[in-house]
């Protein structure tokens, strides 16, 4: 593949990412966002495990999904960039297939309640904040993520053009 082909895949996985996380995102707004919620487009923070395109796909994704959705500057800003380090962090960790799905568990467990708590004025405690967001990431991203990631591995380089597959180097 040369590199005008290259970079149209990569732009076109990218934006294909951030349509999935906006729609899912979207559909599900019951669950989306709050105090309490399960983002089912979270569980697309698996991508970055297959394909570094997913880490702009996924910050322009939450990014617009945050603005459509209402959202306050300080949480589109803060949210979007829990994601986008999430997403970094899944990359990074791509090797090992059971600890990717950690860092957006992380980020977003840390960044999510600081802006429900300071710009929302969420009258929960931090602490009870951060419970009900690590249970809900821990849904999406392992519980939904594994899932994803498990029935893309064996179409992952005809999807991706990648080495991700079952037969690939990686850590279980």
């Amino acid at each position: 593949m040369n590199m005008k082909n290259s970079k149209v895949t990569f732009i076109t996985h990218a934006a294909a990412i951030a349509a999935i996380y906006v729609v899912l995102t979207l559909v599900f707004r019951p669950i989306s966002y709050g105090e309490i919620q399960v983002r089912i487009a979270e569980g697309l923070t698996i991508l970055p495990f297959f394909t570094p395109a997913a880490i702009p796909g996924l910050f322009i994704g939450c990014l617009t999904a945050n603005t459509i959705g209402g959202s306050i500057l300080l949480d589109v800003v803060f949210g979007s960039v829990a994601t986008l380090l999430g997403a970094v962090g899944t990359w990074l960790l791509r090797k090992y297939r059971w600890l990717a799905p950690l860092p957006p568990i992380i980020s977003n467990t840390i960044i999510v309640p600081l802006v429900l708590r300071f710009g929302y004025g969420a009258p929960l405690p931090l602490s009870l904040l951060m419970v009900f967001i690590a249970v809900g990431e821990i849904i999406s991203c392992y519980v939904l993520g594994e899932l994803l990631l498990s029935v893309l591995l064996p179409y992952a380089g005809r999807i991706f053009g990648t080495k991700n597959s079952p037969d690939q180097d990686t850590k279980k």
